[in-house]
């Protein structure tokens, strides 16, 4: 079977979502993990000149990046997977809104979460308090659509915004019971979308 798409990345970061909107669709992909080395590293970014995971290599070799783009992508690109709401409608516009929203919002307050050293020319003698605010972003950003989901992010019907909205709740820093309990709605439709193929195979993919 010919290979339709090269998706780039490495375990447990934004390549989560795409690998699971792939499996969606059911289209061909080869997943290439990417060498932390300097020189893995230097070449990659040959293809993503940000250095972040994922990159997706499209059929025609076109690579693009920043992952809420490849899911939009793909969602538009593959419509027959029913990914997200047909485009032009008031449906698929509030379905970019939110990937926008998560991808402005959420996900870069996980970056400063994780990598606050780099938000700062003092490096870590302003990590702690980078760290916090990234925290408090994250969970304010999460807390708002929350209040949204009925069951999912557009309503009644899956799209892969709830497969990306799932992967960014699973990089919370602490305890994940505390945001269960803070967010019993979104805690429902992580527990509702887990048992999906796409989501068991990719979760194994990146534990393994």
């Amino acid at each position: 079977m010919t290979t339709a798409y090269k998706l780039y990345g490495w375990a447990g970061s934004g390549s989560f979502a795409v690998q699971v909107a792939l499996e969606e669709i059911g289209v061909p992909y080869e997943r290439i993990w990417v060498a932390r080395e300097p020189a893995a590293l230097a070449q990659f970014r040959q293809l993503n000149p940000t250095g972040r995971s994922p990159a997706l290599g499209l059929p025609d070799g076109t690579v693009i990046f920043e992952s809420a783009a490849i899911l939009i992508h793909l969602a538009g690109a593959h419509p027959d997977a029913h990914l997200a709401p047909a485009q032009g409608t008031s449906a698929h516009a509030r379905f970019l809104q939110w990937m926008v929203y998560l991808s402005a919002n959420a996900y870069e307050a996980v970056l400063r979460i994780y990598y606050s050293e780099r938000f700062s020319t003092r490096g870590a003698a302003d990590a702690e308090a980078i760290r916090d605010q990234g925290t408090a972003d994250y969970l304010a950003s999460l807390s708002l659509i929350e209040a949204s989901l009925a069951p999912y992010v557009l309503g009644t019907d899956y799209s892969i915004a709830d497969a990306y909205l799932y992967m960014l709740a699973s990089w919370h820093p602490g305890d994940k019971a505390q945001l269960n309990a803070r967010l019993p709605k979104l805690e429902a439709l992580c527990a509702r979308i887990a048992t999906r193929p796409a989501i068991l195979k990719v979760e194994a993919d990146h534990a393994s």
